[in-house]
């Protein structure tokens, strides 16, 4: 479509180890339009990151393998790009912040020569441009005294501050393309909030489209026009975002809302927990991957995966069972 700045289409991603193939990332499909913020929801080690690490071509192959699958930026297929395209595409039209700061930043460069390496690397700028946009970058992304800032260490600012840096660096090129890694899991919440203000305030001066990783849905709200929920490898569903929390379709997006701490809950009410654990993705899975943790299951559920199935506008969840009945389709 003319709308989709990036597209994905029936990607799968796996990793050859000791034990066996661990299949991380099966069959995905979605889609991102210029401008738009999408938040990628599910519990650790549904998929989330490595999607989008497969997709900026940053998984160490071996042991990862991308078995199938297109993903393409403005019409341009990123699996067919050579390296150094590549090492050229990313920073400057895609830019990801990752989920910790402190281990992404390397310690015993300053932030100013960090943040500035993307400037000249990408933009070839001269050393004095380099720097005033430097302090600019770090001033717009609210780090105090960017001057004195500049020539300071990773383990010179707070955690908070940190993440800002890294957003700072991000943008440096203005990207079209900003991928946010569960960028407030470690930070407390006032901050979580600040950074999520960030974001959306600088999504909304740079015209930037966003994806927003995250297995917290409290955010989800705040900053996503569009949802794609995550479980072992597959979305297993995809819809705006009031669509999810008015109308989810899908067991396992039913449980995570479930989980939720609600303010007009009764004291009494207990938060409830999604009963099992996940599957093992050392085994190749058959059915619905969710079928062993699931109320509504039938043994349809367990020998054949669903595909998405269209619930309305923009709205598809991968499900045999109407939970809104109970009744099989």
């Amino acid at each position: 479509m003319a709308n989709h700045i990036l597209e994905v289409r029936d990607l799968s991603t796996r990793f050859h180890i000791a034990e066996g193939t661990v299949y991380a990332v099966n069959g995905i499909s979605f889609h991102l339009d210029h401008g738009e913020t999408i938040a990628v929801v599910g519990e650790s080690g549904c998929g989330k990151s490595v999607t989008m690490l497969s997709i900026l071509r940053l998984l160490p192959i071996p042991p990862a393998e991308i078995v199938r699958g297109q993903a393409l930026f403005l019409g341009r297929d990123l699996f067919d790009l050579s390296e150094r395209e590549m090492e050229n595409l990313r920073g400057r039209d895609i830019a990801m912040v990752f989920q910790d700061p402190m281990t992404s930043l390397n310690p015993v460069l300053t932030i100013g020569r960090q943040i500035g390496e993307t400037l000249r690397i990408h933009m070839g700028l001269e050393k004095e441009v380099i720097r005033e946009r430097t302090i600019k970058l770090l001033e717009q992304v609210g780090i105090p005294d960017p001057i004195q800032r500049l020539n300071d260490y990773p383990h010179q600012f707070s955690g908070g501050q940190r993440q800002r840096a890294m957003i700072a660096m991000a943008l440096a090129c203005q990207p079209s393309i900003l991928i946010a890694d569960e960028p407030t899991t470690a930070l407390d919440v006032t901050i979580q909030a600040q950074i999520v203000e960030l974001v959306q305030r600088l999504r909304e001066q740079m015209n930037m489209a966003v994806i927003w990783i995250t297995h917290d849905f409290g955010v989800v709200a705040e900053i996503a026009e569009r949802v794609l929920v995550m479980y072992a490898g597959y979305i297993v569903e995809s819809a705006p975002v009031d669509k999810v929390y008015e109308n989810p379709r899908h067991p396992y997006t039913m449980a995570l809302l479930a989980a939720l701490p609600r303010v007009d809950r009764r004291r009494s009410a207990r938060l409830r927990s999604i009963p099992g654990a996940p599957p093992n993705l050392l085994v190749e899975p058959t059915g619905c991957p969710f079928a062993v943790r699931c109320e509504l299951v039938t043994e349809r559920c367990r020998v054949e995966m669903p595909p998405l199935i269209l619930h309305g506008p923009n709205h598809q969840a991968a499900c045999w069972i109407d939970v809104s009945t109970g009744i099989p389709f």
